[in-house]
Formats: structure tokens, C-alpha cells, sequence
């Protein structure tokens, strides 16, 4: 018998609202503004559908947070949870101690991981990964022999997590407009965003232009002060930023010049999402360190890693490294992680996406470029966007001010039952990776529903009118 996938018993759906404005401080979050409109309750899902308190059900077009790549209500899954508790619920990895679960994930990991991608430091998300790496290839080169190499650089408009280490790796101007970010020996390069900022130039040029800042900046800051490059293989929430196809090659040539370590942050490109295991492998990068999470247990448990390579982990071994968590590969995430994997690899996850999936959802993405507020259409593997323009030829801004058109669009997304999210003035989806063809249909004409919708609003507020 399955199991029910919604909640009936629940209270009703303004007092429900009610308490969480009155209790619960949300992420990213104006919350006044969310108080008086009242959250979205969501009380089950299932394979890509949500449902939430007043019964309706939501396609969704974001897998949660880019996690929930094997869909929701995989009871195998909670069954594993369910038996880890019983077994071992909890103990650390520290004091020269370890449990089967972790053994066996970091096993799978290294496995799974291209090249000499073999060792694997457990945090608990993606945040805390991110701020293990800069300690570890600060650590690195101090037991290098080099302590001045310090610096890392990465990309405005990236996103590596929320907290103050990784906050900083990240570029987004408003995470480093409160709390004093970003940190010392952090430096931003330009994106590779040639649709808003290509100017003149062709793709490939721009990619060019724009990977060749990264050998600027190792000069002017000095290559005895640079220790490494983190960039994630498509820019996730900065808007599905896909690079030139000249863009990346160029990275790896400066880094291998440099000797400048490459951590490839694989948290929302990582495991299927782009057709392959990781998005290194889509795009031919290879990084000394691969920062994971969120897809590694489809979001059913809050686990995350570096996966290092044999030389880091080396250098790294060589001595104490005083650093870690509480909950470093704690043993039920750890098991679900496993279950996760073995589900993706035995039902042909990612062959589904790569073979199935990706294709047909990049043949109607495609044609949401005919649309007149869209200009460019971009997708890797089963992640994409749109970018909105009110005069697509000359890849023009709204005049107002930027994320107003995303965001009715956005809001005429949720009104169709669809999530779709806005990120300035582009639209994202990335769907859980099992998604059918009649799925995508079902999202496809939600998409262009709110689209049309979006811009008759748009343009009965007066604001379908291209930036000066």
C-alpha cells in the first residue's frame, strides 16, 4: 500500500500562515513583506508534484533547491533513514574514529569522481564544503611552503553558499551588502554573461575576453599570492549562466599555467543534472576539488563534501588539519546518500536525462524564444533560462528597475502551479531529473502561459519599455 503523499489533518491554512510570520524567520526574505502576503504551505509531494494546504498541485520546476534530482516520495529512502536510526543514528568522525556509512560514501564518491578525484571531507551542506575548501587550499599551500598564497578568486554573480566563508566565494553584490563581506584574500572576475554584458563581441570572443580576466588578475595580484580558482560549471543561482564554449577551455589553460588549484563547484551541477555524473565532466574541466551537496542525497537529508584530489589530500594528510563538523558524514545522511546513488545508477537516472529528458525539454526551450519578452534560451542538460527583454534584438534591459519583469513573471508562474524562479530578469527551471516527456509538456505550457501573462501586465503597467 503507498503511503499518503499529502497531510489532511493539518490546521487551516491562514492560521497556519499566521504562525509561521509570527515564528519563523525565512532565508533570502523580506519578512514583513511575506507577513502580510502569507507563505505557500506545502504539505506533500510526490515524483515532481507538490501539494500544498489549500489542495493544489504544483509542478515543480525546481527540484526544491536544484536537489530533489530522483523526485519526492521515494519511500526507499526513508526506509534507509529509517534503519540507520535504529542501527547507529549518530556518532562523529573525529578522534580517529569512523562508521561503516561514511566508509562506504566516500568509497562510492571516489569512485564516481573523475581522474584522481579520490578522498572526500563530509560537511553538511554545500555552505560549509565551500568553507572547508578555502581553508583547505589556504592549508595547502602553507604546508607547501608557500604562505603567502592566499588569495582565491571566482566570479561576480556566482553563488558558493550563504555563511561568511562561502558568502564571500560568492559574488552576489546583496549577500556582500550586509554583515562585512566579503572576507580578506577574496577577489571577484567578471561572469561569463554575454547575453547581459557581450557588448559588441561575439560569444566567443566574450568567452575568450572574459576568461583571460582570470590571467589578469593572477598577474596584478601576483601568482605567489594566488591559491586558487573556484567557479561553479554553470552558474546556477546567478541565472543559468552558460559560458561560451570557448570560456572554459581558457580557464584550464591559465590554471594549469599558474599552477593555481580549480575547485569546481558541483552543488547544483553535480550528480545528473547536467547529463553526467558532474558538470566537470559535461564541460571537460579538471578541477583539484569538486564542492558537493544538494543532489547527492536529492535533498532528503543535509549532507554535503569536498571531493579532493590525490595530491591536495596528500599534502593535506601531512599533518593535523584542524577543521570540521559535528555532523561530517553523519551516518543516516550518509546512508540515505548511498541509497540515493544507487537508485540513480540502477534505474538509469542519468541516461534518462541525457538520452530522454534533456533532449526533448532543450526542443521546447528552445521555441520559448519566439516569444516577444524572451531573448536568449539557455539549457545544459536538465538546468535552463530565459532571459527577458522588451526589445530581444538589441539584448535591452527593462528600464525598471531590474528583477520588476522577473518577478510578475515569477508571480504569474505560482498563480499557474508552476515553480519557476526568477533571478533579476531571467527565468529558471531545473525539474527533478526523472521527469517525463508529458511532464515537460505540462511545464511548457504553464511556462507560456505565464509568460503571456506576465507580459500583458507588464505592458498595462507601462513598463515593456527597453532601458535608455
Amino acid at each position: 500500500m503507498t503511503a499518503p503523499t499529502t497531510i489532511t489533518n493539518h490546521l487551516p491554512t491562514a492560521e497556519l500562515q499566521a504562525l509561521d510570520a509570527a515564528h519563523h524567520m525565512h532565508p533570502f526574505t523580506a519578512q514583513g513583506e511575506l507577513a502580510a502576503k502569507g507563505a505557500r504551505v506545502i504539505t506533500g509531494a510526490d515524483g515532481v508534484w507538490l501539494t500544498d494546504s489549500e489542495g493544489h498541485r504544483i509542478l515543480d520546476g525546481m527540484a526544491g533547491l536544484w536537489c530533489v534530482n530522483i523526485g519526492y516520495g521515494r519511500h526507499e529512502l526513508a526506509d534507509v533513514a529509517a534503519r540507520q536510526m535504529r542501527e547507529l543514528p549518530y556518532y562523529n568522525t573525529f578522534f580517529q574514529t569512523t562508521h561503516v556509512p561514511a566508509i562506504a560514501l566516500a568509497d562510492r564518491l571516489a569512485a564516481l569522481a573523475p581522474g584522481d578525484l579520490n578522498h572526500v571531507f563530509f560537511a553538511g551542506s554545500g555552505s560549509e564544503a565551500n568553507d572547508t575548501n578555502i581553508r583547505m587550499v589556504r592549508t595547502y599551500w602553507e604546508m607547501k611552503g608557500k604562505p603567502s598564497k592566499s588569495v582565491i578568486i571566482s566570479r561576480k554573480n556566482a553563488y558558493h553558499g550563504s555563511s561568511v566563508g562561502s558568502g564571500s566565494l560568492g559574488g552576489m553584490a546583496p549577500m556582500h551588502a550586509q554583515g562585512g563581506l566579503p572576507i580578506p584574500d577574496i577577489h571577484h572576475i567578471n561572469q561569463p554573461n554575454w547575453w547581459a554584458e557581450g557588448g559588441e563581441m561575439s560569444p566567443e570572443e566574450f568567452g575568450l575576453a572574459r576568461a583571460r580576466e582570470l590571467e589578469q588578475a593572477i598577474l596584478e595580484l601576483g601568482e605567489d599570492r594566488v591559491a586558487a580558482f573556484i567557479a561553479e560549471p554553470v552558474q546556477g543561482a546567478g541565472g543559468v549562466i552558460v559560458a561560451p564554449e570557448t570560456y572554459w577551455p581558457e580557464i584550464q589553460r591559465i590554471c594549469d599555467k599558474y599552477e593555481i588549484l580549480l575547485i569546481a563547484d558541483e552543488v547544483i551541477c553535480g550528480f545528473g543534472r547536467t547529463g553526467n555524473w558532474f558538470g566537470s565532466q559535461t564541460l571537460n574541466i579538471r578541477p583539484h576539488i569538486m564542492t558537493i551537496a544538494k543532489g547527492l542525497s536529492s535533498g532528503y537529508q543535509p549532507i554535503g563534501g569536498s571531493i579532493v584530489c590525490d595530491e591536495v589530500a596528500a599534502v593535506i594528510g601531512g599533518g593535523e588539519f584542524n577543521h570540521g563538523y559535528t555532523y561530517s558524514g553523519h551516518p543516516v545522511a550518509s546512508a540515505v546518500a548511498l541509497e540515493n546513488l544507487r537508485i540513480m545508477e540502477d534505474e538509469g537516472v542519468i541516461t534518462h536525462v541525457r538520452d530522454v529528458a534533456a533532449p526533448y525539454l532543450a526542443e521546447k526551450w528552445a521555441e520559448l524564444a519566439d516569444h516577444p519578452m524572451v531573448g536568449e534560451a539557455k539549457i545544459v542538460g536538465l538546468m535552463a533560462s530565459i532571459a527577458l527583454s522588451p526589445h530581444k534584438d538589441s539584448r535591452a534591459a527593462f528600464a525598471a528597475e531590474a528583477g520588476t519583469a522577473g518577478f510578475i513573471t515569477r508571480e504569474r508562474s505560482f498563480a499557474n502551479n508552476l515553480v519557476m524562479r526568477h533571478v533579476g530578469d531571467r527565468m529558471i527551471i531545473a525539474p527533478p531529473l526523472v521527469i517525463t516527456p508529458d511532464e515537460i509538456d505540462i511545464l511548457m505550457t504553464r511556462a507560456r502561459k505565464a509568460l503571456d501573462e506576465a507580459m500583458a501586465e507588464i505592458k498595462d503597467q507601462g513598463l515593456f519599455v527597453p532601458a535608455s
